[in-house]
Formats: structure tokens, C-alpha cells, sequence
């Protein structure tokens, strides 16, 4: 078997640059590296680890909500959207970082939250602190209650993170009775986006942050903004959406958002990028944001959710292309779910009620093989990265890192897990900080000199998993890594379209170009047919592949001869 040089030299982001192939590293940032000894990972830890992040062979990252926020929900309420968090640096470390990754030839997405605010936003306390009908109360959704006090929610919405959509101000430091939506947590107070000036207010961050060289955004709940005018109830029972609330998301006005965006990203020299998280229940209602005045890509999570299955993936793939276009941003892994070594390595449901449930997806329990799920993640890895399109890694995937499922009730921080009261699991077992090296407190996470305890405590076992001994290792994950994302930009980082290639049950095949991808889903090893006239595959998943003959849960790529 050949590959190709493990690390290679990179073009200045701003020219030569496509992010419909590109690969995005996600940054947590919390949990990637900590610079300063605090037990929290910074800007300081992420500007000294980009040129990992640039050898490992990703072209862009995206960086996880940094902004100042009382982290409620770690970065997702955001009470001040142009300034740093002080616990993540300043905004001259901001600008240092910005200014090495593109030395290094990275490109930097931001996440913006504009679905909702923090309650601690200074707009929201104004409102609070103003009268019904004011002009501070419009720039959220206040209403009356029902009944006769007022005592009940203004209609029958959930939140996402369970529990009622609504909160009574006076729970929230106001002195009147009026309830405010919130989609998530109660500190995650929705904005009104019928509003001008929450549009207006909008534009201007965008245009702060293009002016400090942010490349693009990544949008999160980016279908959630615009609510039905009225707020109707959602119909109780089976109305064929299952379960999503047709007047809570997706209304027709949310276009004009990105309508307006795009024209701002488009006016500068090198237009900037936009990316949505959209979860609607049809294909269509998703390819209604991918035009050329509105978002760059969407994610396609359908792959994310499927088990290890070829049928199934393939089926995702297709759906994929055939919604968003020839180029799908994909993703296996993000801060929301749990990691696929974990997800692979358990027992797969191959027909389940809902696989499209984001959440439900970062939820699941039960027995984990850790070596059967990092092979299944790592050849899923090379599946990703031979399709068209943007690949999105999350931070600790080229490490195979399993979740953290065994971390103490008492260390947990997600709303999830408070607000279901330790039922369901939440999204802690995917954010804990990485390990760096073996040896020491944090496993390399904070400085050696540094007392202070991780964020999140690491296992044990986490060490197993740490990156100094995996470069060290020619067949770690890691190294599988590195020779895809450097093999990919000669095979399969190009336009060329996706052609299967009918293959036996538990084997996906497919060729783009000269290249081809081979995916033994199966339970036995399986050898390539001579018709097919692949070759000797170029790069495999597997620490010994046989001319053909692929073991199970393994990938190769081939050239053609």
C-alpha cells in the first residue's frame, strides 16, 4: 500500500479557496486547549495548536460561540455578540488567532447565535425593566398569559430542551406578569425578527467581524428565527410532521434573513461564506435555503444519524445530493451528538422511529466496543472524505476518542441534563477536553505548572487516546487521518460527481473521477472484483489490507490504473 506525504503546504485561505471541498475542523473551544492554566480552553490554546490543526490537512475551522456569555449553555447565549469572553482571552488574542490561521493557510467560520440572546443581554433587561408593549419588549416575544391571572403559558410550545417554551418575567427578574418565548433554556430568550432593528442589529455584527477577517458564520438553528405572527398552538396528536411545530419553525419570512445577509457577504472583495444548521421535516423545506442569494450550504445530518449500514447510508448519500446540491456540508460528529466511535460501537438500530433527532442521537445508552467502533468510525471517516462536498471533523474524531459516558452526575453542566433531571445523558460526554499527551493532571489539556482541574474531568482512559503517542504510531488513528485528508486533495477533492457501483450486500462502492471508495460494512473480509479494475488500493483504513481484500469495517481508496 502507498500513501502520500502526511503533511502538506497550504495556500493563503483567501485565494484558490473552495469550501464546497473543503475540510472544516470544529473547534469547542472550551474543551480544546487551554493556554493559561485556568481549566478552560482559550484563544491562547487554539492560536498554538492551529498549525496541528493545518498538518492534520483541514482547510478551514469552525469556532464554536466565544463570545461573552454567562454559559449557561457554554457560548449559545450570548450576552454581548462584539466582545470576547474573558474566560476564552481578549479581542487582541482574537485577532492574533484570526491572523494565524490564516498564516497557516486556515480559513476561521464563527457560530452565530441569532435564534435567541442570553437573559442577560443588555436588551433583555431593558425590557424587562420596561413596560408591556414598549419598544425594548418588542425586540423579544412578550405575551399575555391565558386565564383569568394570566397564570398559564400564552400557548402550548415545548422547548427543545424540554418543559414549557414560555417563562413568566417575574421568574426572570421582572416585575411584570408577562411570559417570554424561549425555544431552549429559560436564559436563552428568543429575539422577535419581525422587528427591524433585531435585523438591523444583526447586520452590523456581521459586518464587526468581517471587518476582523472572520471568513464566514456558521448559522446555528438557522430555520428557528421567524415565528408564526399569531403563535398558535401546536396541534396535539399525529399531524404528520412528527412532532415539529410548523408555526415554531421554518416560516417564509426567515429567507429575507439570508436574502439580506448574502448581499453583505457578497460586497466584500473575497465574499464570505454561510452555513446553516436546519433541522424541517422534507428535503425540500431544506433546499429552500441553498440558492444564490440566500445560504453557501447546509449540513446534511442524515448521514450523521444512520447505523452502520451501506443500504442505509447510501440511501442518506443520495438523499443528500439529490436535496442540497452537488456539494452537501457533512458531518458524522459535532458538540451535539454522541461521538460516532460510541455510536458505531454499540449495538445499531437500523430501523429507528425518528434517526433524524439530533438530540435524541446524543441520548443513547447501552454496552460500547470501543475497537469495533473505532474501526467503523475511521473507514465511516474515509466515506466522508471521498464524497463531494465540505467534510466537517469534530475536534478529538482523528483521535477516535468514544464518548465520556461514565462522567460523575455532579459534574454535568448541560441544560439537558438539569432540566430533564439527570434523564436524559445531554451533549457533556462529546465536550470533554482533549488530551494532548499521556502523562500529567490534564493529560497536556492546561499547562503542566497548571492545579486547576479541567472543566469537565477527564477519564482515565482518555489517556489511551492521547495525541503525542499517536503520532508517535504509523497506525494510529491519527496517522489514518493524516493520510486521508492528504490522499483526499489529489483523488477527491475535485467536482467530480458521485457514481455508485453495484456491490454486494454490506459493501458501498462508489467512483468520482479516476477514484474510487470501497466500504466493507459487512461481517467478513471482502475482495474488490477484477472487472472493477481498480488496482492496489492507494490508502486504507485498515493496519493490513491485501491487495483486494478488504476486512470488515474497513475502507480503501483506489486509483485507476
Amino acid at each position: 500500500m502507498t500513501t502520500a506525504e502526511e503533511v502538506r503546504p497550504h495556500t493563503d485561505p483567501r485565494t484558490a479557496f473552495a469550501w464546497e471541498s473543503a475540510v472544516v475542523y470544529q473547534v469547542y473551544l472550551r474543551s480544546f486547549r487551554d493556554g493559561n492554566g485556568d481549566g478552560i480552553g482559550d484563544l491562547a490554546g487554539l492560536t498554538a495548536s492551529l498549525g496541528e490543526i493545518a498538518d492534520l490537512g483541514c482547510d478551514a475551522i469552525w469556532l464554536n460561540p466565544c463570545y461573552v456569555s454567562p454559559q449557561r449553555d457554554h457560548g449559545y447565549d450570548i450576552a454581548d455578540y462584539t466582545a470576547i469572553d474573558p474566560s476564552y482571552g481578549t479581542m487582541a488574542e482574537f485577532d492574533e488567532m484570526v491572523q494565524r490561521a490564516h498564516d497557516v493557510g486556515l480559513r476561521v467560520l464563527m457560530d452565530l447565535v441569532a435564534n435567541h440572546c442570553s437573559d442577560q443581554h443588555a436588551w433583555f433587561r431593558r425590557a424587562l425593566a420596561s413596560e408591556p408593549g414598549s419598544a425594548e419588549r418588542d425586540r423579544f416575544l412578550f405575551r399575555d398569559g391565558r386565564g383569568e391571572d394570566g397564570d398559564r403559558p400564552p400557548n402550548n410550545w415545548l422547548s427543545v430542551f424540554g418543559g414549557p417554551a414560555w417563562t413568566r418575567e417575574d421568574q426572570a427578574g421582572g416585575a411584570g406578569k408577562q411570559w417570554y418565548l424561549h425555544s431552549f433554556d429559560p436564559g436563552q430568550p428568543d429575539l422577535n425578527w419581525r422587528s427591524p432593528e433585531v435585523a438591523h442589529y444583526f447586520e452590523n455584527i456581521l459586518r464587526f467581524w468581517f471587518a476582523r477577517g472572520v471568513d464566514g458564520f456558521r448559522i446555528d438553528v438557522a430555520h428557528g428565527h421567524i415565528k408564526a405572527a399569531t403563535l398558535p398552538d401546536q396541534p396535539v396528536g399525529d399531524d404528520g410532521t412528527r412532532g415539529h411545530n410548523v408555526a415554531m419553525w421554518d416560516q417564509p419570512e426567515v429567507h429575507d434573513i439570508y436574502r439580506s445577509w448574502r448581499r453583505i457577504g457578497d460586497s466584500y472583495p473575497e465574499p464570505r461564506y454561510f452555513v446553516g444548521e436546519i433541522w424541517v421535516p422534507s428535503p425540500d423545506r431544506l433546499a429552500a435555503y441553498i440558492r444564490p442569494d440566500e445560504l453557501h450550504q447546509a449540513f446534511w445530518f442524515d448521514l450523521l444519524v444512520q447505523p452502520w449500514s451501506a443500504a442505509h447510508m447510501r440511501a442518506a448519500i443520495n438523499r443528500g445530493l439529490a436535496t442540497v446540491g452537488p456539494a452537501p456540508a457533512w458531518a458524522l460528529s459535532n458538540h451535539d451528538v454522541h461521538r460516532a466511535v460510541t455510536r458505531y460501537g454499540q449495538a445499531q438500530v437500523l430501523d429507528a422511529p425518528d434517526p433524524s433527532d439530533m438530540i435524541s442521537a446524543a441520548r443513547r445508552t447501552g454496552p460500547v466496543d470501543v475497537g469495533l467502533g473505532v474501526r467503523r468510525a475511521t473507514a465511516a471517516a474515509a466515506l466522508l472524505l471521498a464524497l463531494p462536498g465540505t467534510a466537517y471533523l469534530y475536534q478529538g474524531e482523528e483521535l477516535g476518542l468514544p464518548e465520556a459516558l461514565d462522567l460523575p452526575d455532579a459534574s454535568r453542566q448541560d441544560p439537558i441534563w438539569h432540566r430533564s433531571r439527570g434523564v436524559e445523558l445531554g451533549r457533556d460526554g462529546c465536550r470533554v477536553p482533549l488530551p494532548w499527551s499521556a502523562p500529567g493532571r490534564s493529560l497536556g489539556f492546561s499547562p503542566e505548572a497548571s492545579t486547576a482541574e479541567p472543566w469537565l474531568p477527564q477519564p482515565p482512559w482518555f489517556a489511551h487516546f492521547a495525541r503525542d503517542a499517536q503520532q508517535r504510531d504509523g497506525s494510529s488513528t491519527l496517522a489514518i487521518y493524516r493520510r486521508l485528508l492528504t490522499v483526499r486533495r489529489d483523488l477527491f477533492a475535485g467536482a467530480a460527481p458521485l457514481q455508485w457501483i453495484d456491490a454486494d450486500d454490506g459493501i458501498l462502492a462508489f467512483r468520482r473521477g479516476d477514484a474510487s471508495c470501497v466500504v466493507n460494512m459487512s461481517d467478513a473480509a471482502w475482495s474488490t472484483p477484477t472487472e472493477w479494475n481498480l488496482g492496489d488500493p492507494v490508502v486504507s483504513t485498515a493496519e493490513h489490507t491485501y491487495g483486494r481484500t478488504l476486512p470488515p469495517d474497513s475502507a480503501a481508496w483506489f486509483r485507476r490504473p
